[in-house]
């Protein structure tokens, strides 16, 4: 990852002790830092916050991630603006390096569209926050602290199971709602939380998908997806909530998308569009209570404007009356 902020590091890391009542780190988003390598222009040599308990350099240093400064970061994003998403390498040797070799070396490089990442960011094994008789579970292809904070915030006990957990698995905690989790890479690698979609939406239980997830709903309910040259990145993003034309700016961070185009062949109505680029930025299912954003609603970081999607989520959990057959 590479920054283009020419100044990095002036704040320092928080401590992940502090954590909720739940026991979830309160500042961070995920157990570890989940990219191999930062490239940035210039690292601050003196850190000061109030919170902080250790410097960028330490964090790195402590999770055994490498990272490189003095890097021309916005020439570098020029590049990348040009070509799209480019596989790097961050090469150390108290030699001259040798620049044709290592470009051998990286041409055969398994290709990130192809890597797997779920066995990487899932997690192993069952874990539940709170104790309320309600319970929503989170399906885990990369799941972001805040999402499960947000459940939690609305009421509800949450049961965070890993990405390939059957239907009967996920049934089994006789969930109230199901939501399908943010996540790396290409949906179409994650054919068993596609399954689990399926069932799902077929059981009519309340489902949201969040980025990841809702490509991995789409592809459910008969839509297709693709790749991104670029990607959205970043927290500013306009999306158009075509149910009452208010736009709203959102936090984003994927690579991959629904395509549009395939929509009308879908179970889906289009319900978000990015402002931008016109393309899809949320899904709702025609008939049953299944709904999905591209878009992140639990923002950290980002602005909240969209949190409004968990309570739409609860009020799907909380009908009484099914959708049409």
């Amino acid at each position: 990852m590479t920054l283009t902020y020419p100044l990095i590091g002036n704040y320092g890391v928080p401590s992940y002790e502090t954590k909720d009542k739940d026991g979830i780190p309160k500042h961070f988003e995920s157990e570890k830092i989940q990219v191999r390598g930062l490239v940035i222009h210039e690292l601050s040599l003196v850190a000061s916050h109030w919170n902080m308990s250790m410097t960028l350099d330490e964090w790195l240093y402590k999770e055994k991630i490498p990272g490189i400064m003095g890097i021309d970061t916005r020439s570098l994003t020029k590049k990348l603006r040009n070509n799209g998403v480019m596989m790097a390498a961050l090469v150390v040797s108290s030699k001259e390096i040798d620049d044709e070799e290592i470009k051998k070396q990286l041409a055969t490089t398994q290709d990130y569209t192809s890597e797997k990442f779920m066995d990487i960011v899932s997690t192993k094994e069952e874990q539940v926050f709170g104790n309320e008789k309600q319970t929503v579970v989170v399906i885990d292809t990369g799941v972001k602290n805040a999402i499960i904070r947000n459940i939690r915030n609305i009421g509800y006990k949450v049961v965070k199971v890993p990405w390939n957990t059957p239907i009967e698995k996920i049934l089994s905690h006789k969930p109230k709602g199901v939501v399908i989790s943010n996540g790396p890479g290409d949906p179409q690698n994650c054919p068993e939380t596609i399954d689990a979609a399926k069932s799902l939406i077929e059981k009519n239980i309340p489902t949201l998908g969040i980025c990841l997830g809702a490509q991995i709903i789409g592809l459910a309910g008969n839509a297709d997806t693709y790749k991104l040259k670029y990607g959205h990145r970043g927290q500013n993003k306009p999306c158009i909530n075509l149910d009452d034309n208010h736009v709203y700016v959102t936090s984003q961070n994927h690579g991959y998308c629904i395509n549009p185009d395939s929509l009308k062949n879908s179970d889906f109505n289009l319900w978000f569009t990015n402002a931008d680029d016109k393309t899809v930025e949320g899904i709702k299912h025609k008939k049953q209570k299944c709904i999905a954003v591209q878009f992140h609603p639990e923002a950290s970081p980002g602005p909240y404007d969209c949190k409004f999607i968990f309570e739409k989520l609860k009020t799907l959990m909380e009908e009484d009356t099914s959708a049409k057959k």
